[in-house]
């Protein structure tokens, strides 16, 4: 019988490569974890896999129960994952950077069941998971907690839910989207289908990948990638970039994943004989500087190859600008016209109408065939009315505003959400906003993106002080303190510009269009205070 859950697709490479790396930490990481070993081959992962989901069916767990991972990127998020996805359990991983109340919305929103994480971590999650009543566990225990409740059933098999991941939108709380085997088995699908410069080669190669792992593109597109073909994922805890280039000689990196953010970073060291000592045979991602593109691929001789997915897409609409002549610089995304799961596209107005080529306007994406959903979620849990909002139409819409050209190729232009994408980063203006809001001295606020040359855009708050308070830098900053203790860091205002009053309409909501001038040159404008080194610097030391 074929694999038709990602365990199981893991235990089939298994049998094919069973001494090949499938995970690969650097020296460093590992000393700085007290990891057992560097590097875990197939055999042994599914050793340490059968033997915690012998655990876990022992202690209760079962079909249509969730689990929380809140493991940062050990070993241990992977191995406990798939354990659980032999059983059918979906994982529902947790961001480290969330405070207590943003934990606490995941693990109700979820009705997850369980939190295994890690010492360093049991401080952060404990408040939120014992108000929640969810009990919790490191991942090395010996004992796992009986289940409180027998599991619901549920689908299985491909259209079992393999993870429940939350992604920002537009409404303030994070979107929970239900992925199942189907969708993650789109991932590795599309990836084993490539040619052009990506052209996996099976069984030789290694994903640089420093992605978090409660992000899809860690345990999605990469990981299904090397299960697919019988490959190994290179996961560091975060991007060093002062380490990159020797981590990449010392694991034998052939390829890697990347955020606008990483080549704009790398571009700022100075050269060095690790330049081109790499055996790095392509980069993919998404949101080079356009004016970083070439440069970068001269320097370090290795092509990026830009691209477009989401969470709730999958591989079934990823796209990447891969084959010669590429368009360097310019945003190109790709075509439709790619190996993979077959994938329809439309570029249409508010209407949904198609526009002509050369016109832009909203990405719109579906599946080729009889079922247009098939390997995209499943759906926005508890919100079917958001899920078919996206689906108006039998087609998804993305939100994201491109072009297409005579040949067919897409390029990205901009975002119709009100969203702010900060090194990668989803995040909803309107959570900035309440979160300022509540702040004593702020009487209105605006939060609009801004473009940053490293960081692709910055979240920058428009605040209008109550009367009587005197808008200073001594404000700012006590506005930029009490974000970052109710928001993960990224999300806090990197900077605070002040004014007197905000532009509004006659409903009293601020007109947003109003406020372009700010975002094109923040530096430039009356009263605006520069935080990002604060706020930077509450996301702890960098190695």
């Amino acid at each position: 019988m074929p694999a038709i859950t990602v365990h199981e697709k893991l235990l089939e490479t298994a049998q094919r490569y069973p001494d090949n790396d499938l995970l690969v930490y650097p020296g460093w990481l590992r000393d700085r974890w007290e990891l057992p070993q560097s590097n875990w081959t197939y055999s042994q992962a599914v050793s340490i896999i059968d033997g915690l989901a012998r655990r876990y069916r022992a202690a209760g767990y079962g079909q249509g129960h969730r689990v929380a991972l809140l493991q940062e990127n050990r070993p241990s998020h992977f191995f406990h994952w798939l354990a659980l996805n032999s059983l059918g359990v979906s994982m529902v991983p947790i961001n480290p950077d969330y405070k207590e109340d943003e934990a606490r919305y995941a693990l109700e929103h979820s009705e997850s069941v369980l939190v295994v994480t890690i010492p360093s971590m049991l401080e952060r999650i404990a408040s939120a998971a014992k108000t929640c009543g969810v009990p919790v566990m490191l991942a090395d225990d010996n004992t796992i907690p009986q289940a409180k409740s027998a599991p619901p059933g549920g689908p299985t098999g491909e259209d079992a839910e393999a993870a429940l991941l939350y992604t920002s939108g537009t409404t303030g709380r994070p979107k929970g989207c239900m992925l199942s085997n189907g969708h993650f088995f789109g991932w590795g699908e599309w990836y084993e289908a490539q040619g052009g410069l990506i052209s996996l080669r099976p069984g030789k190669e290694r994903l640089m990948q420093v992605l978090p792992t409660f992000h899809v593109n860690a345990v999605g597109n990469a990981f299904m990638g090397m299960i697919f073909t019988g490959g190994a994922q290179i996961q560091l805890d975060r991007f060093h970039p002062r380490s990159w280039w020797t981590d990449a000689i010392e694991t034998r990196a052939t390829c890697f994943h990347y955020l606008g953010v990483i080549p704009a970073m790398l571009m700022n060291i100075a050269p060095s004989e690790h330049d081109r000592a790499h055996s790095l045979r392509y980069g993919m991602g998404g949101g080079v500087y356009p004016a970083h593109h070439a440069a970068f691929e001269a320097r370090f001789g290795v092509p990026l190859l830009e691209g477009w997915a989401m969470t709730e897409t999958g591989g079934g609409g990823l796209m990447t600008d891969l084959n010669e002549p590429r368009n360097i610089g310019e945003c190109c995304i790709g075509s439709p016209d790619r190996g993979g799961p077959s994938l329809e596209v439309r570029v249409a107005d508010d209407d949904g109408n198609e526009l002509p080529r050369g016109e832009p306007g909203e990405l719109l994406v579906r599946a080729q065939g009889a079922n247009p959903r098939r390997r995209f979620f499943s759906g926005y849990f508890k919100d079917p009315a958001a899920t078919e909002t996206a689906w108006r139409d039998g087609w998804f819409h993305t939100g994201d505003i491109v072009r297409q050209d005579t040949a067919g190729k897409l390029f990205f232009m901009d975002r119709k959400k009100n969203i702010i994408r900060r090194s990668g980063e989803n995040i909803a203006g309107i959570e900035v906003e309440s979160a300022v809001l509540s702040h004593p001295d702020v009487g209105q606020v605006a939060v609009i993106a801004v473009l940053d040359e490293i960081r692709g855009e910055e979240v920058m708050a428009i605040v209008a002080p109550r009367p009587g308070v005197t808008p200073d830098r001594a404000l700012a900053e006590s506005i930029a303190d009490h974000c970052l203790a109710r928001l993960a860091y990224y999300k806090a205002p990197g900077y605070v510009v002040f004014r007197d009053e905000l532009p509004t309409t006659s409903t009293q909501k601020v007109r947003m269009n109003a406020l372009g001038e700010l975002a094109r040159n923040p530096a430039a404008q009356k009263d605006c205070h520069d935080l990002r080194e604060r706020k930077q610097a509450a996301r702890g030391p960098k190695k």
